[in-house]
């Protein structure tokens, strides 16, 4: 059995209160070959907590002559597309896959703090994803039109994906038109974004606007 070291670069996300993702480059001490690995791990508990006990539910894993990381970048959440893509270039489909869940989680947050719909339960807990995303999309339309009437559907896909639904091979076909339709929803906010700061730039009014479009609609 030979020991493998961690380069210094450990990537780390949180899925909930008792799930992490965590992909890293491990390089043989021996042979000095380098390998991209990703592990799922889960807790029974809060496993930011003290000592919890932990399992790896899923792991992959793909040698190489060498494994580079990619540093940070700028640019909202490119970083996460970079890092999807290292892996799927690794052969780590749900590696892969769990970086676009976690771009449209965070994307879809941020719209429910911009539009102030509620994200947590009276009791503090996280409402369920599919109920934010429903009041996020009627408010702010961040679904692109061609899948808007199901929008939870592209969250249910990632999500079995990461979670063994499909094998590596199904993982790593499925990249590529999951990270299409990912990017899809970061460009429909980026637009709404940039129409919403022009607006704010030439002093309209926008509730006037809306209701003089509301008022043409019904003549």
């Amino acid at each position: 059995m030979r020991t493998f070291e961690s380069g210094e670069e450990l990537y780390c996300l949180g899925l909930g209160a008792e799930q992490i993702s965590l992909d890293a480059t491990l390089r043989c001490m021996v042979c000095k070959a380098s390998v991209e690995a990703w592990f799922l791990v889960s807790a029974d508990e809060d496993i930011s907590g003290r000592a919890p006990e932990v399992r790896v539910d899923r792991y992959a894993e793909n040698l190489r002559d060498r494994a580079d990381r990619i540093g940070a970048v700028d640019g909202p959440f490119a970083d996460l597309v970079k890092r999807a893509q290292l892996a799927y270039e690794s052969g780590l489909g749900a590696g892969a896959v769990i970086y676009l869940r976690k771009i449209f989680e965070k994307i879809t947050w941020e719209v429910a703090d911009l539009v102030g719909v509620g994200t947590k339960k009276p009791n503090g807990n996280p409402r369920p994803f599919s109920a934010v995303l429903k009041e996020v999309n009627e408010q702010r339309m961040i679904i692109p039109q061609r899948f808007s009437s199901d929008g939870y559907q592209l969250f249910s896909e990632l999500s079995g994906i990461i979670h063994g639904d499909s094998s590596e091979a199904e993982a790593l076909e499925k990249f590529k038109p999951c990270l299409q339709l990912v990017l899809g929803v970061v460009d429909e906010v980026s637009r709404d974004n940039k129409v919403a700061k022009a607006i704010e730039d030439l002093g309209w009014n926008i509730d006037l606007i809306n209701a003089m479009a509301t008022t043409g609609d019904a003549a």
